[in-house]
């Protein structure tokens, strides 16, 4: 439609019905929708009327092409102008094929899967016509109590950007308006949620704006630049307010310094949440002080709905905030094509031919064999067919393992590790669970003891619950539970090797695994395909190639540990340290259990020939760093190959070291490749203590490796 269409359409609307526009209810309000399940949480005794809903500019949680066709159906009918209706939901890491939970997704460091699986997931979610994903999420997250941490793609800035560009791209493909097969895609959380103090959700945020800049804020800034439409904003606070009534954070920042013109929404409930908080005395005031901070749409309350026309006659709000914000959503409707066509890409035999298709499962195979991560291996995988092997644990046939936010994943569809052993091996596998998940009373373990006698090897299937991680998933103790522990103890006993197989959505506590088992194989939440892709890493019929996003710590007292931190005054293992009073721990090492890149394979790489093109940097010149990698071992695999960086000598503190650059390459047995980065002035460039974004001419530290902890080192002088 034209700008002048969109122009006449505002005028023709009344307040009432502009407002109305700011509001998403979800499904079970809506005339036409079967779903008529509980109302629960902050819309609970609101009083919403038939002209509110009908007025209303976007549903939650919708799904089926069916059902939305019926309720864009009947709104239009009910809606005086004719304004379609926009169809938003969590489609975080697929629709009905289930990709592996964004933590583990980050582990694969593949950004081409990456994308194909967020384009999958707009695929079945658009032809279910869904037209709007609450992703992706870029929160940095440094502590694993958050249960969101497997939201996020890990702990660094740099690599959570470029994995939000590229979901931005797969969700969105090139043209939302020519593409039925596409979502609009929406950052969240704005901003910094990831930092929740304690690691407990929804809990308050406090940093310098020379951190929020320099480590929070690059992610969302690379989803914008990819051209992501929406952002939603954050529960927490951001130096002392709420972000969904912080002005500076969303209009100043987001608006007009970044010159953010799409459309931002609450997250649930965050606008009235602004009471409990103590920045509004009432609804409002929330109102209020949300409208003025640049917020478009009210997610699951009601204050803009009740207060809003209120505000505009006493001359406490400007009428032209309320204009600005119906147009940025009418433009959305726009872009997505809602105005020629309502019911866009729902169709009903296009469903039945996308969702769970073999195409995409088998893409979800794919990227979660490359999401694993091995942490341990002494000599026992991959596993030999002719092996007998005992499968243990709750998870040997559990199908808890599609993770928190698989929309319509069905664990029934999901391919468990028993099932993929017996796909692989072509037999039955010996199963016993020895205890659930939180539980041990009442379990096999003597089953579980009795077929492990009988193996030459055994896998230990563990983890956590889904529920035990994501939303509302903060825990102080990252162990397996202790019935798990006990199993593990239990079969250690026996002294035969074991593989321990973990499905879980954040770093866990090790120990009492990773000292008691032979090897470990980390597989997150892997999704619809996991029990397949991790029987292919079992037996080697896919070198394992991921490599941690985020940091494993010894333990949780070590929390938050993360690989690019700032040195101290008194820094451990300096040349003249003394033994006690330097920043350390008396019963925990520093240092991680497992580093930010450390991954393991079944072959081994040698990296040699490190060099730079030259040792100083001018800027608008580039330097090469050049090494060598070589695969040493027996077998074909992929290495990661990651370039980091660190500043000497800063304005103000800088970190030990910065990832900078990374490259996949396959590499064959003995085969050798020379791996090429280019650095630039820009990359060395850092927000100093008055927040400009410049770079200090000094020296410079270069490291290359396997890892963050692993690496060879060269130096420069930026001149």
């Amino acid at each position: 439609m034209t700008d002048q269409f969109l122009n006449d359409l505002l005028k023709k609307m009344t307040t009432e019905e502009k407002v109305a526009q700011l509001m998403q209810l979800a499904t079970p309000f809506f005339k036409g929708a079967s779903n008529s399940g509980e109302i629960t949480g902050p819309m609970v005794n609101m009083n919403i009327t038939d002209e509110l809903v009908e007025n209303t500019g976007s549903v939650l949680g919708a799904w089926g092409a069916a059902e939305i066709k019926a309720i864009q159906e009947r709104h239009l009918k009910d809606n005086r102008l004719g304004i379609p209706l926009l169809m938003m939901a969590d489609v975080i890491h697929g629709y009905r094929t289930i990709f592996p939970v964004p933590l583990a997704i980050g582990s694969s460091w593949d950004l081409e899967l990456a994308e194909k699986s967020a384009q999958i997931a707009a695929k079945e979610a658009a032809v279910a016509g869904i037209h709007v994903t609450f992703a992706p999420m870029v929160d940095l997250v440094r502590d694993p109590r958050w249960g969101r941490v497997m939201e996020s793609t890990g702990e660094d800035p740099y690599l959570n950007g470029e994995f939000a560009r590229v979901q931005v791209r797969g969700f969105q493909g090139k043209n939302l308006k020519d593409d039925m097969e596409a979502l609009a895609a929406c950052v969240k959380h704005f901003a910094a949620y990831g930092a929740a103090e304690g690691g407990r959700d929804y809990n308050t945020v406090n940093m310098s704006e020379r951190d929020l800049r320099e480590y929070y804020l690059p992610a969302y800034k690379a989803a914008l630049d990819a051209g992501s439409e929406m952002v939603m904003t954050a529960f927490n606070t951001v130096d002392g307010i709420p972000a969904t009534g912080n002005k500076k954070l969303m209009r100043d920042l987001l608006r007009e310094e970044w010159g953010f013109d799409g459309v931002l929404i609450s997250d649930w409930g965050a606008v009235k949440e602004m009471i409990p908080h103590g920045i509004a005395a009432n609804e409002k005031e929330a109102a209020e002080k949300a409208i003025k901070a640049g917020l478009d749409i009210e997610m699951m309350t009601t204050t803009y709905a009740s207060h809003l026309k209120e505000l505009i006659e006493e001359g406490k709000v400007d009428g032209s905030l309320l204009n600005e914000a119906v147009m940025r959503i009418l433009e959305l409707k726009d872009k997505l094509g809602l105005f020629e066509n309502p019911y866009r890409g729902a169709d009903e035999e296009r469903e039945k031919e996308l969702l769970l298709s073999e195409e995409h499962r088998n893409t979800a195979k794919e990227l979660a064999a490359k999401s694993c991560v091995l942490l341990k291996n002494e000599h026992v995988l991959p596993l030999k067919k002719e092996q007998k092997v005992a499968l243990v644990g709750p998870f040997a046939e559990g199908k808890d393992i599609l993770g928190p936010w698989s929309f319509l994943g069905s664990t029934d569809e999901a391919i468990t590790v028993k099932a993929g052993m017996e796909q692989k091996l072509g037999e039955k596998v010996k199963v016993a669970k020895g205890s659930d998940i939180e539980a041990g009373e009442g379990t096999d373990l003597e089953q579980a003891i009795n077929i492990a006698n009988e193996a030459d090897v055994i896998v230990l299937a563990l983890g956590e619950a889904s529920e035990m991680s994501g939303e509302a998933g903060s825990r102080t103790n990252i162990k397996l539970p202790d019935a798990q522990l006990k199993l593990v103890e239990e079969i250690s006993k026996l002294g035969k090797p074991t593989v321990a197989v973990l499905f879980n959505g954040r770093p866990l506590d090790l120990q009492g695994v990773i000292d008691k088992t032979d090897a470990v194989l980390e597989a997150w939440f892997p999704g619809t395909e996991g029990g397949a892709a991790i029987a292919d890493l079992l037996y080697g019929d896919v070198n394992p190639s991921g490599k941690l996003t985020m940091s494993f710590p010894q333990n949780v007292g070590q929390v938050p540990v993360y690989y690019n931190h700032f040195n101290t005054g008194r820094p451990k293992g300096a040349p003249d340290a003394q033994i006690r009073y330097v920043s350390q721990y008396l019963d925990s090492p520093n240092s991680p259990l497992f580093p930010f890149g450390y991954g393991l394979s079944y072959t081994t790489y040698a990296y040699d020939q490190f060099s730079l093109s030259a040792n100083t940097l001018h800027a608008g010149e580039t330097l090469t760093a050049q090494v060598n990698v070589t695969n040493t071992g027996k077998v074909a695999g992929d290495e990661i190959v990651q370039l980091y960086i660190q500043d000497k000598v800063g304005e103000v503190v800088r970190p030990l070291k910065e990832l900078k650059g990374f490259e996949k390459i396959h590499l064959g047995p003995g085969e050798s490749k020379t791996v090429e980065f280019t650095i630039t002035e820009e990359q060395l460039r850092y927000h100093h203590a008055d927040l400009s974004l410049t770079s200090d001419p000094g020296e410079f530290t270069v490291y290359v490796g396997p890892s963050s902890a692993e690496v060879q080192e060269q130096t420069f002088e930026l001149v």
